[in-house]
């Protein structure tokens, strides 16, 4: 499996929520609504998730082990990290 594009959305509202991420595999294979979230211990990903009949969210689409998780966690965050040094600082008073 290669990931071959990542594009980062930023949201504009504070909160722990920080960006949306699009992850395209293959060039074939399209994840939307993977979230960037800063917790506790830092920033982490959230995958796609829908809301069971239980009151529970459920993963739509998830990597099957930890190794998959932690390279794709990375290379997003990786890339946010670039997109927020890409972000022109605001100055004071503007």
């Amino acid at each position: 499996m290669n990931i071959t594009d990542v594009r980062v959305r930023k949201v504009a509202k504070e909160g722990k929520m920080k960006a949306v991420v699009s992850v395209t595999i293959d060039d074939e294979f399209v994840v939307h609504d993977i979230k960037v979230i800063e917790g506790e211990k830092g920033l982490f990903i959230a995958m796609p998730s829908r809301k069971a009949t239980d009151g529970e969210y459920r993963d739509i689409a998830h990597p099957i082990n930890s190794t998959t998780r932690e390279r794709l966690q990375a290379l997003i965050l990786e890339k946010y990290e670039e997109a927020m040094e890409a972000e022109p600082e605001e100055e004071p008073g503007e």
